[in-house]
């Protein structure tokens, strides 16, 4: 007879193994996701110290000296003429006569080239006429108030003459009893008292027309004056059809053809009058801060130093630089052409000792900020901070974290900004 096995003896607890448990499952994830990011970070960044091999010989490696330090930046000039005269078309037309060539040496009131321009002679004969019209009406009316003036006077003139007259007849007839009538008497004295009522209201009426006349004087003349102005301008307009030299000096950059249509204010010519020349030099804008005016500088022209100060500075910064003007502090030299280029330099300050590293092609990288030091045994060379003070195209003043006899990286440091170490092999 089997034997019956109750439910309550089979049943026995299941315990899960330790690494099937929630909390641990949730551990393992947390620890990979840390483990995928710190892989992640270690691909991205890197090391903490970035380091990059490179050949010694391809570098070039400068040591760092306690010497003078020259104050000058390398100037490139330009001669240019101090005084420039521009020839511009005052009215256009058609060349007919080209009377001096470029390079010419011309005279103050030299004709130069003659224009033709039908359309213009019309125009100004046109105008002349309107203008010398109503210059003739202003004369006539100017003649006409002085005759109505002359009128006047003379009205009055002839008022005061009656009554004198009158006066007269009348006193004699009285005296010597002549009179045919009493109605001849009477005439007279009527005639009289007409005369004598005519008198202030001719001489008021002479007076206003008087004032009148006085006030419209001034503007009649003005306006005459005005007439005659605009009739000068207008002849002057065929006058522009000869072009002139305003000054002495040489002709310059005029290309001109017989036949060629110019219009009204193209350029003719320039005029480089007898004034001297001067210098132009664009600058680093790095110095922008440095140059005043009347620093010195020395330019060589035909082998020969010659001394030149800034005059001006354009502190506007194009393409990096910004423009300065130079004179020659004694004369010019005889052999300067316009246009020629000359070499120099120009003082910024006094020489005096510092601790220099030679300039090169980290400097554009860089701007002096950081350089790579290379360490004693030569094996490496190290990323450092420095403090950068003035410099020339050919040296570098060094403040701080530098001293005499470190060697530095100074050839050029393109894809180097994220080094920190550089592993030197022979």
């Amino acid at each position: 007879m089997d034997q019956l096995v109750t439910p309550h003896a089979m049943d026995s607890p299941i315990t899960q193994p330790w690494w099937r448990k929630r909390r641990t499952v949730q551990a393992a994830v947390a620890v990979g996701v840390l483990v995928l990011l710190g892989l992640s970070a270690w691909l991205l960044l890197g090391s903490p110290e970035r380091t990059l091999r490179m050949e010694t010989d391809k570098l070039t490696i400068a040591e760092v000296q306690k010497t003078q330090f020259h104050d000058f930046i390398p100037l490139r000039a330009n001669v240019v003429a101090m005084n420039t005269v521009y020839l511009d078309a005052m009215e256009g037309g058609r060349v007919e006569r080209i009377l001096a060539q470029a390079g010419d040496t011309v005279t103050e009131g030299q004709p130069l080239v003659e224009l033709s321009n039908t359309q213009l002679e019309l125009d100004v004969l046109d105008r002349e006429g309107r203008l010398i019209e109503s210059l003739t009406q202003l004369q006539s009316y100017e003649t006409q108030l002085e005759q109505n003036r002359i009128s006047n006077q003379k009205a009055l003139a002839q008022i005061q003459y009656d009554i004198v007259r009158l006066e007269r007849s009348l006193a004699n007839n009285t005296t010597l009893g002549t009179f045919a009538s009493k109605d001849s008497r009477a005439t007279i004295e009527d005639e009289l008292a007409h005369q004598r009522k005519l008198l202030p209201m001719q001489d008021e009426s002479n007076r206003k027309q008087e004032e009148l006349r006085l006030r419209q004087l001034p503007q009649i003349q003005n306006q005459t004056e005005k007439l005659r102005r605009d009739l000068t301008i207008t002849h002057g307009k065929l006058d522009n059809l000869r072009v002139i030299a305003p000054v002495n000096g040489r002709l310059t950059s005029m290309d001109l053809k017989v036949g060629q249509n110019r219009n009204r204010g193209e350029r003719f010519a320039e005029i480089t009058p007898d004034t001297g020349f001067k210098l132009t030099a664009a600058v680093d804008e790095y110095y922008l801060s440095r140059v005043k005016t009347g620093q010195v500088a020395d330019v060589e022209i035909s082998e020969k130093p010659w001394a030149v100060k800034v005059s001006r500075i354009y502190p506007q910064v194009k393409d990096g630089t910004f423009n300065i003007d130079l004179q020659f502090v004694d004369r010019s030299p005889d052999e300067l052409l316009p246009g020629q280029a000359l070499q120099g330099k120009l003082a910024l300050g006094e020489d005096r000792e510092a601790l220099v590293l030679p300039a090169g092609a980290f400097l554009e990288r860089t701007g002096g900020d950081w350089v790579f030091v290379v360490s004693a045994d030569g094996s490496s060379a190290h990323r450092r901070t420095i403090k950068p003070g003035r410099r020339n195209a050919e040296q570098l003043e060094v403040l701080q974290n530098l001293a005499p006899g470190d060697r530095v990286i100074i050839s050029d440091y393109s894809s180097l900004e994220r080094i920190e170490r550089i592993d030197l092999t022979h």
